[in-house]
């Protein structure tokens, strides 16, 4: 049975479980504790979805597809005014917009004269879907839009179908609420599906349907309307065009015969080839003389200063010049050489002395040559640029202009053949335009049309369901789980282990009458250990008894404390029935009563009144009076005696310490009842001076767990606390915590019931 108890007080979680991260016995546990709070949050939460199931309107949606064509090849030419953009990302989100614009919507509702309709004709029901309306933008990235707005803020002559009454804004503002527009599978087929909603199925198709032919129209109206404004400004460009160009062209021939110039043709001739070739040549040529006028002026600025022309690399590149230099550059090694090994007198030194101040001389006028051939050069190029000038003038007849009247006359002719190049481009788009509007074909098709449904899309009854069980096994979980955390007391030996770094000596159920029943008489608890000697409840101060015993095994405890954190915890029931116990088992045993404050223990006994400790310690009474043989408990009483005003100074007196001493010869076991340890200090002072062991009293899952920790530390460290207790364990309530509750050992099982019963 001893080892039973401890490996029931040190069983921890499994590897397993450890592993895994989380005790998955803890969660059903904690599910079994909770499931009463969880099962009614989610009823509720059902009966909440029915209700609503039973009260919703149901509405049906009817969808329909349009697909959107690619842009086609134009027959007629590459040239075009009205070009089809591809169908990206941004032109099918334009696409979207217009079908849920305004302006489209408002011919569905005079094609079908929704203003007497029932549905959304009044202006309730048109309010009803713009809520509708409203709360999708709220949840969606689009945000909300008032119907109209637009419309409202342009004048009469900038909207073509004037400004929308309110009570058609209405019935707009209930479609929109009833449309749902979106793209079907994006990036794999240009389809766009609209869905409409209604109570009537019907309602649905025929207004899905309406919606889609409105887009199918639209987008060739719109189409042909902008090809035919398109031609009708190009047309008039034309004219305008034409004009210009007749006007610079007279300016030209009018300019000709002012300067006595020949008259330019309109073909290409044989002076104007000649032309073309002496201005490419006159160009060439004029690059050349620049280039060679930099170098000159290069090669003057380096005499001017006094520099040195063998420093410019394009008197130094030439190729007479670079091989003297790599001369230069051999002799030079050839000197580094001999001057390590031989004085300058040397002869061979001397040799190469003259031999590099011979190839300098030879640098120097090559150099000299190079730089006068610049100067030549750019003669040559400035000759060849005056006559291939001169050439030129004479082959178009300017040779008597002067440069103005020649700049004059060019702009002339640039104007005249810019004019003309801009009137045939917009003749030609003129004509092809006019052609795009006569045979445009449709770039929008509706591949599904709608038809009624056969069953309502809103509600959806199984998702409703759906989302209220979630939500109602999110709620009641959440909620039981708060409830744990606000259950500050201790429930499981593991949690006491783990806080208090102590071990649960026993656990103590909770007594009934029918437990204190005997021969149809009430026992007291300190009796039933005698009347009841193989019930539960005498079973677990045995178990308490033998935990005491194992706290240390080669210094058994003499002198045993009994105390707690609070009043009520019942530390005085269980230190009554543990001297019962031992004195049942044989043991001569001694009960004190060092209660000072509220002495529980003496007035079960009756002896709240007679003499005591406090007597004896004041000098008022002899031991032999005091200490007094209980016949029906077994055990010897100490009672508390008379009132004090200083209980801790009595406590911690020296007659006290070597009265315990001399009941530690006497006795086999003393124990000793003292107050609760979070109002006041007594039980400190008994615990450092004479206890060898406390035992802890614990009310199970009531005393708070911090409050618990704090008065454990009072105490003189955890070597003199042997253990805790759990007392007033309810034994129903203990099973949910798992294999850390011991109420199932000692009263949950149904063997054990049935043994302890018998």
């Amino acid at each position: 049975m001893l080892d039973q108890i401890k490996n029931v007080q040190t069983v921890a979680p499994s590897a397993a479980e450890e592993a895994q991260g989380f005790d998955l016995h803890g969660i059903i546990n904690f599910l079994w504790r909770r499931w009463k709070l969880i099962v009614g949050v989610t009823a509720l939460a059902m009966l909440i979805a029915l209700i609503y199931l039973a009260r919703a309107t149901p509405l049906y949606t009817a969808n329909v597809q349009i697909l959107l064509e690619p842009p086609k090849t134009k027959v007629l030419g590459q040239n075009q005014v009205i070009s089809d953009p591809a169908l990206d990302a941004v032109a099918f989100e334009g696409q979207l917009a217009i079908i849920r614009s305004t302006v489209l919507l408002r011919r569905v509702v005079d094609k079908e004269k929704l203003l007497s309709d029932p549905e959304f004709g009044s202006a309730q029901a048109a309010g009803g879907w713009a809520l509708v309306s409203a709360i999708k933008s709220f949840f969606s990235k689009q945000p909300a839009t008032d119907p109209g707005s637009e419309l409202r803020k342009s004048t009469p002559d900038e909207n073509p179908i004037g400004v929308i009454p309110v009570n058609v804004l209405a019935v707009i503002g209930g479609l929109q609420g009833a449309l749902e527009v979106k793209r079907v599978t994006p990036g794999a087929a240009n389809l766009i599906n609209i869905a409409f909603t209604s109570i009537d199925p019907s309602r649905a198709a025929r207004l899905a349907n309406a919606v889609a032919d409105a887009y199918t129209v639209d987008g060739l109206d719109a189409r042909f309307e902008a090809a035919a404004r398109a031609s009708a400004w190009l047309n008039d460009r034309v004219v305008e065009l034409r004009q210009q160009l007749r006007d610079s062209e007279e300016a030209v021939a009018q300019f000709r015969s002012q300067n006595n110039l020949p008259a330019s043709t309109s073909g290409a001739t044989l002076s104007q080839e000649q032309i073309t070739q002496l201005n490419g040549r006159l160009v060439a040529a004029r690059t050349e003389a620049a280039e060679k006028k930099a170098l000159l002026d290069m090669l003057r600025t380096a005499e001017g200063r006094g520099g040195n022309l063998a420093a410019l690399s394009e008197v130094t590149s030439v190729g007479a010049v670079a091989a003297l230099r790599g001369q230069l550059a051999e002799l030079s090694r050839q000197e580094a050489d001999l001057s390590t090994h031989y004085s300058d007198k040397y002869p061979t030194l001397v040799n190469v002395h003259a031999q590099m101040q011979d190839v300098r001389r030879q640098i120097a006028a090559e150099i000299q040559r190079a730089a006068t051939k610049i100067g030549e050069d750019y003669q040559l190029a400035k000759a060849r640029e005056d006559a291939l000038l001169k050439a030129l003038q004479e082959a178009t007849g300017q040779t008597g202009l002067d440069a103005s009247k020649t700049i004059a006359l060019r702009e002339l002719e640039r104007n005249a053949a810019v004019n003309k190049s801009l009137f045939e481009d917009f003749l030609q788009r003129s004509r092809i335009t006019q052609e795009q509007s006569t045979f445009e074909s449709r770039d929008s098709r509706v591949i599904t049309p709608a038809l009624p449904p056969g069953g309502p899309s809103f509600p959806k009854k199984s998702q409703v369901l759906l989302i209220a069980l979630a939500a109602g096994l999110a709620l009641g979980g959440g909620g039981a789980y708060v409830i744990e955390l606000l259950n500050r007391g201790f429930t499981t030996p593991q949690e006491v282990e783990d806080m208090l770094q102590l071990p649960v000596l026993a656990s103590i159920s909770k007594m009934r009458a029918t437990d204190l029943t005997f021969d149809g008489e009430l026992a007291t608890i300190p009796m039933v250990p005698f009347v009841k000697p193989m019930s539960r409840f005498s079973e677990s101060i045995r178990a308490l008894r033998s935990g005491v015993q194992m706290a240390d095994v080669d210094n058994p405890p003499k002198a045993l404390q009994f105390t707690s954190t609070i009043p009520g915890e019942g530390k005085t029931t269980i230190a009554l029935c543990y001297a019962a116990s031992a004195a049942q088992s044989g043991l001569k045993v001694l009960f004190m009563d060092c209660d000072l404050r509220h002495p529980s223990s003496s007035r079960i006994f009756g002896l709240e009144k007679e003499k005591g400790l406090v007597d004896y310690l004041i000098g008022e009474a002899k031991l032999d009076e005091i200490v007094r043989f209980q016949q029906a408990t077994r055990f010897w009483m100490l009672p508390a005696g008379g009132k004090t005003q200083n209980p801790s100074d009595l406590l911690g007196s020296d007659r006290l310490k070597a009265l315990v001493q001399q009941f530690r010869d006497k006795f086999d076991l003393v124990v000793i009842d003292t107050p609760p340890l979070g109002p006041v200090v007594d039980p400190v002072i008994v615990a450092q001076h004479l206890a060898d062991k406390v035992v802890y009293v614990v009310h199970w899952s009531s005393t708070a767990r911090e409050m618990v920790q704090r008065s454990v530390q009072q105490l003189s460290g955890h070597a003199k606390v042997a253990g805790v207790v759990f007392n007033q364990v309810v034994d129903r309530e203990a099973q949910k915590y798992g294999k850390y509750g011991y109420s199932y050992y000692y009263g949950g099982g149904r063997y054990y019931k049935k043994y302890y019963e018998s």
